[in-house]
C-alpha cells in the first residue's frame, strides 16, 4: 500500500501533472482544535512544519493525507485511514510535502520562476478541462475543480510548484550513467556466488498450553491494537422495484399500434439494399477508362490496383444511404444497375465513383398484422420504461419528503431485504464464504458516502431496474473489545511469547555456530518444550542474478536478501514476519567471478543502475535543499493531526 501512495506523490516530479493526482488541499480545518506553545517564534496550532518562510498547516497535511487514502482505496477500498497512518502514510505524506516546498522555495530563492502565462499553458493541457470539441472549456475547468474540491488558486499553486520542480530537478536527473569503471564492478557482482545454510527456529515449537491470565492479554492487546483495527462496514436496507410493481397497464392498445405504424409507414414500405465494392477516381475521363478496362474482362479490384487505388466494400446499405455517404448521383446509378453489373461513373465530392453491385436484396413491404409483433414489442419497451420513469419519480419525492423507508416499501408494495454487514468492496464482514452481492455492487461507493438512515434512488439497468435504498447500520473502523475477539488475541499472544523463546534459543544457536559448532549440530543440540527437533537447516548456492530475477518478481524470501547481504564466514540472525520464528542465516562461501572485456552484462548493468541513480541523485539534491532552507516540524501539532484522522481525540 505504502509503495503505491509513495508512487503517487513521486509522479509529480518529471511528469504530467493530471487533476486525479492533484494534492488536494482541505480548507476548512478548525484550526482552533490543534493547540501548542511556540513554533518558529510564532504560534503552533495550526503548523505541523516550517520550510524557510513557508509554513505547512495542519490543513494541508490533513488534506493531503486524506487525499492519497483516496488515491489508495482506488487500489484496496478496505483500506481505513487508523491503517493507514499505522503502516507509515501519515509519516510518508509529510515527508512528501515538505520535499514538496522545499523544491519549490529552493527554487523561488535562486530566482526560478513559474509565471501566469506558462501556469496558464499547463492547464490548457490537462484533457480533463477540455469540452466536446476538444479546447478548453471554462464551465468544464469550474465543474472539475468542484468535483475534486480545488479551487483555481489552489491548482495554480500546485502547478507552479511542479513546474518549478521540473526546472530544478530535470538537469540533475537527466539521462544519468554510471561510470563504466563503477558499473564494471557491479557487475561483476551479478556474476558472484553464494553457498550457506539456512536454519528455522519455528515459534511454534515454543508455544505453551498454559492458559494466559487476563492482565496479560489486556497488555498485549493495547501494544497491539493497531493490529486488530477492523475497517468500516455498513448495514443497507434496500428494495428492487421493476416492471413487476407496476400497477398500470402497460399493453398497447389497437389504436396506438395503428398509430405507430401510421407514423413510420416508410420503414415497412418496400425497400431495397444493395452491397457494393467501390473506389473513387479524380476525373471522368479516368474513371471512364477504367469502366471500359472492368467491362472488358478485367476484375473490378485489379482495375483500381492497377490504377493505385484501394476498393472497399459496403453491405446493406439503402439508396438514402448511399445519397448522404456519397452523392444523388452516384446513388442513383448504383441502383438503376443490375446485380453484378458495373455502375456508370457518377460524380460525388470525393471524385468520380467507379462500382460494382454484388448484391441486391429486397424487402417487401409489410401489413398493420404482419408489423404488429415488432410493434407491440416496441411500444411494450416504451411504455414500461416511461411507467418506471413515473414510479421513481413518485418514490423520489416520498424520498425527499423524508419519508421512511418502510413506508414507502408499504405504499408501493415493495420488498424490503437488509444486507449482512458488508465492507466497502461489498464482501460481507467475518464471511470469507458468501460472494458479493452483484446487483449492489454499483451503488456501493454511494452508500459508502452518505449518512445513516438517508434513503437514496439508483437506476440499476437503464429504463428496466431501479433500486431504493439506505445505510441502516454504520460500525466505524476500529479495533473491536478485547472480549470479542479474545480467542484471536489469544492465539497472537501465544505465538509472540512463543517467537520470543524462539529468539533466546536463536541466539543460544547463533553463539554455539560462532564457536565453531555446525549449525545442523546445534540446531540438533537445542531441545524443545514441545520435544520436537528443530529442523535440520537447507543448504543454498545462488548467483546473485538469479536473486535479482526472483526479485524482479517480488517474492524473495528475506533470508536470501540476508545472504546476500553479509561478509563471508559470518552468521546473522533473521526474525521472520508474523511471529512465525527465527532465521539464522550461515554465510559459508563467496565465490567471485572476473567480467570479461566485451560481457553483454556490463551494458545491461549500467542501463539497469540509471534509474537508481536517478533516484539517488534526486534524493540527495532535495535533501541538501532541505538543509540549506532549515526545516523545522512540531510534533506536537503532528500528533495532534494523526490522532484526529485516527480518531483519536
Amino acid at each position: 500500500m505504502i509503495s503505491f501512495f509513495r508512487n503517487f506523490f513521486q509522479s509529480k516530479i518529471g511528469l504530467p501533472i493530471f487533476i486525479g493526482f492533484l494534492v488536494i488541499v482541505a480548507l476548512a480545518f478548525a484550526a482552533a482544535d490543534i493547540t501548542g506553545s511556540t513554533f518558529g517564534g510564532l504560534s503552533s496550532g495550526n503548523r505541523v512544519a516550517l520550510v524557510g518562510d513557508d509554513e505547512i498547516s495542519s490543513a494541508d497535511l490533513s488534506g493531503t493525507a486524506e487525499s492519497a487514502l483516496a488515491q489508495v482505496r482506488q487500489e484496496n477500498p478496505t483500506v481505513t485511514m487508523p491503517s493507514f497512518i499505522a503502516e507509515g502514510g501519515l509519516d510518508e505524506v509529510l515527508e512528501q510535502l515538505i520535499d514538496r516546498y522545499a523544491i519549490g522555495a529552493y527554487a523561488e530563492k535562486y530566482g526560478l520562476r513559474a509565471g501566469e502565462n506558462l501556469v496558464n499553458s499547463e492547464i490548457l493541457k490537462i484533457g480533463a478541462f477540455r469540452g466536446v470539441s476538444g479546447d478548453f472549456d471554462q464551465a468544464v475547468y469550474q465543474r472539475a475543480l468542484a468535483q475534486q474540491n480545488l479551487t483555481d488558486a489552489i491548482l495554480r499553486r500546485d502547478l507552479s510548484d511542479g513546474l518549478l520542480a521540473q526546472q530544478m530537478m530535470l538537469p540533475a536527473l537527466a539521462a544519468p550513467q554510471m561510470p563504466r569503471k563503477a558499473a564494471q564492478q557491479y557487475a561483476a557482482l551479478l556474476l558472484e556466488r553464494r553457498s550457506g545454510k539456512i536454519g528455522l527456529i519455528p515459534s511454534a515449537l515454543f508455544i505453551s498450553d498454559a492458559e494466559p491470565a487476563l492482565a496479560q492479554l489486556e497488555e498485549y492487546y493495547s501494544a497491539n491494537r493497531a493490529d486488530y483495527i477492523q475497517p468500516e462496514r455498513r448495514t443497507l436496507r434496500y428494495a428492487v422495484f421493476s416492471a413487476d410493481n407496476l400497477k398500470t397497464d402497460i399493453a398497447p392498445t389497437d389504436a396506438e399500434i395503428a398509430a405507430k405504424y401510421a407514423a413510420n409507414k416508410a420503414q415497412y414500405a418496400a425497400s431495397e439494399t444493395r452491397d457494393v465494392t467501390s473506389f473513387f477516381v479524380p476525373t471522368q475521363q479516368g474513371a471512364n477508362a477504367i469502366v471500359a478496362q472492368i467491362r472488358a474482362g478485367k476484375s473490378l479490384e485489379a482495375a483500381a490496383r492497377e490504377a493505385g487505388f484501394n476498393a472497399t466494400s459496403a453491405t446493406g446499405r439503402d439508396r438514402e444511404q448511399f445519397a448522404t455517404g456519397t452523392s444523388f448521383a452516384v446513388a442513383k446509378s448504383v441502383f438503376e444497375t443490375a446485380q453484378g453489373a458495373i455502375a456508370a461513373p457518377a460524380q460525388s465530392t470525393l471524385g468520380w465513383y467507379i462500382a460494382r453491385v454484388d448484391k441486391v436484396t429486397k424487402i417487401p413491404a409489410r401489413s398493420l398484422a404482419q408489423a404488429r409483433g415488432e410493434i407491440v414489442e416496441q411500444l411494450t419497451v416504451a411504455k414500461r420504461g416511461t411507467a418506471l420513469a413515473d414510479l421513481s419519480a413518485q418514490i423520489e419525492e416520498e424520498v425527499d419528503a423524508g419519508t421512511s423507508m418502510a413506508e414507502i416499501a408499504k405504499v408501493f408494495g415493495l420488498k424490503l431485504e437488509t444486507t449482512p454487514q458488508l465492507l466497502a468492496d461489498g464482501r460481507v464482514f467475518g464471511d470469507a464464504q458468501t460472494q458479493p452481492n452483484v446487483a449492489l455492487q454499483p451503488i456501493l461507493q454511494t452508500a459508502f458516502g452518505v449518512d445513516e438512515g438517508r434513503p437514496q434512488l439508483d437506476e440499476l439497468v437503464p429504463g428496466s431496474q431501479y433500486l431504493i435504498y439506505e445505510v441502516s447500520n454504520i460500525v466505524e473502523s476500529a479495533a473491536p473489545p478485547l472480549a470479542q475477539i479474545s480467542e484471536r488475541v489469544k492465539t497472537d499472544f501465544a505465538r509472540a511469547q512463543a517467537a520470543k523463546l524462539a529468539q533466546k534459543a536463536a541466539q543460544r544457536i547463533l553463539a554455539k555456530v560462532r564457536g565453531n559448532t555446525t549449525l545442523a549440530a546445534a540446531l540438533a543440540a537445542e531441545k524443545t518444550p514441545s520435544n520436537k527437533p528443530i529442523p535440520a537447516p537447507d543448504a543454498v548456492t545462488l548467483e546473485r542474478r538469479e536473486l535479482l530475477a526472483r526479485r524482479a518478481g517480488q517474492n524473495v524470501p528475506p533470508a536470501l536478501v540476508l545472504l546476500f547481504s553479509m561478509a563471508e564466514g559470518t552468521v546473522k540472525l533473521l526474525e521472520a514476519p508474523n511471529n512465525q520464528g527465527w532465521i539464522l542465516v550461515d554465510l559459508e562461501e563467496i565465490e567471485s567471478k572476473t567480467l570479461e572485456p566485451g560481457d553483454p552484462i556490463l551494458a545491461q548493468a549500467r542501463e539497469q543502475l540509471a534509474p537508481t541513480l536517478s533516484s539517488e541523485y534526486s534524493a540527495q539534491l532535495t535533501k541538501a535543499m532541505r538543509e540549506e532552507l532549515d526545516v523545522e516540524k512540531n510534533a506536537a501539532a503532528i500528533d495532534a493531526v494523526r490522532a484526529r484522522l485516527a480518531g483519536e481525540s
